[in-house]
């Protein structure tokens, strides 16, 4: 089959020709995305952190433990998302559109990874203590061989886009990444790092976390939309034993989580401790499955009401239905 004949079957693909021509857009969720992307730009230096040196000062060493392992987790995983689309996400798909937004999202992962360089190079943080802050802990080995184990599946030279297993590797993938350590795992490391704001501490931290949540929030509705697009495109990957060993993947991702953050507050800080932080683990995850059309697994309440903001930002869609409005999430809001 021809490099034009893929072109024409989808937005997955893998020739080096494939998606040079923007017109006519076949993607118009991708294109809009661009544009927000874009709109939203920002910088680390236009927030001044002098106020929030102050509130360092005063908090506990449990609280600046909590703070330094948020940004050691954070920091290098920004960049590992953009190996992830570098060499996952980006060569297979062939829309120049999708390619578009994708390049604004790599260029917003190195911002963020310099956000929390900033924020590193102006607290007095010890920076081989950062990078250590949660290495030699089981539970976070345990988070990176999850992570190599589906982003080394994408650097096999073997990998056939165009079979059915391809295209189920690349979709173990982005759900990996885009709804797991995008959606999920990131967004307890956000809660925890925008907690401090609710006792009127790191409120300038806050404001550039609420700068990356902004971007994520578009990053999670550009892999959703990809991933709805790519299953409505391939009726064969729409079973139920496909569906499950989906829903399984974000589960498992989930209890990696969960002693993760046990580590990271093994005694609690003031007001917030590793069971409300895996409370609201879970009710995020319920909000993951249900954006993708499963039903909820732990049906929690959310226990940080003052994350809402950053957590209502995705129209319902359903992962398994195949017609041509259901990956159209209203990117409008």
């Amino acid at each position: 089959m021809s490099d034009y004949q893929h072109t024409q079957n989808g937005i997955l693909g893998s020739g080096l020709r494939d998606g040079l021509s923007l017109h006519p857009v076949r993607y118009p969720w991708a294109m809009d995305l661009y544009n927000q992307a874009v709109a939203n730009t920002w910088f680390p230096n236009e927030v001044q952190l002098v106020q929030d040196l102050g509130d360092f000062e005063k908090m506990t060493d449990d609280e600046k433990h909590a703070l330094k392992t948020v940004i050691s987790y954070l920091n290098p995983n920004e960049l590992l998302i953009n190996k992830s689309l570098a060499f996952g996400i980006y060569p297979y798909v062939n829309a120049a559109e999708a390619q578009l937004y994708l390049s604004k999202q790599m260029w917003e992962e190195a911002n963020h990874f310099m956000t929390f360089e900033y924020i590193i190079e102006t607290f007095p943080f010890n920076r081989e203590e950062i990078y250590e802050a949660g290495f030699g802990k089981k539970s976070l080995a345990a988070k990176a061989d999850f992570q190599n184990k589906h982003l080394d599946v994408m650097l096999d030279p073997n990998l056939d886009i165009y079979s059915l297993e391809g295209k189920k590797d690349f979709v173990r993938s982005l759900v990996a990444y885009n709804i797991v350590l995008e959606g999920i795992w990131f967004y307890s490391g956000f809660m925890v790092g925008m907690s401090f704001r609710q006792r009127n501490l790191l409120r300038n931290v806050g404001s550039l976390l609420d700068w990356i949540t902004k971007d994520e929030n578009l990053h999670l509705t550009f892999g959703i939309n990809l991933l709805l697009t790519i299953l409505d495109e391939n009726p064969e990957l729409q079973t139920e034993e496909f569906a499950e060993e989906i829903r399984q993947l974000i589960l498992q991702a989930v209890e990696l989580e969960k002693e993760y953050n046990k580590d990271m507050l093994p005694k609690g800080i003031l007001g917030l401790n590793a069971d409300y932080v895996n409370q609201y683990v879970m009710h995020m995850t319920d909000r993951r499955l249900v954006e993708l059309g499963f039903e909820p697994e732990y049906n929690v309440a959310n226990p940080a009401k003052w994350m809402a903001a950053a957590n209502d930002t995705l129209e319902l869609v359903n992962f398994f239905e195949s017609t041509n409005t259901s990956y159209e999430v209203n990117t409008t809001k």
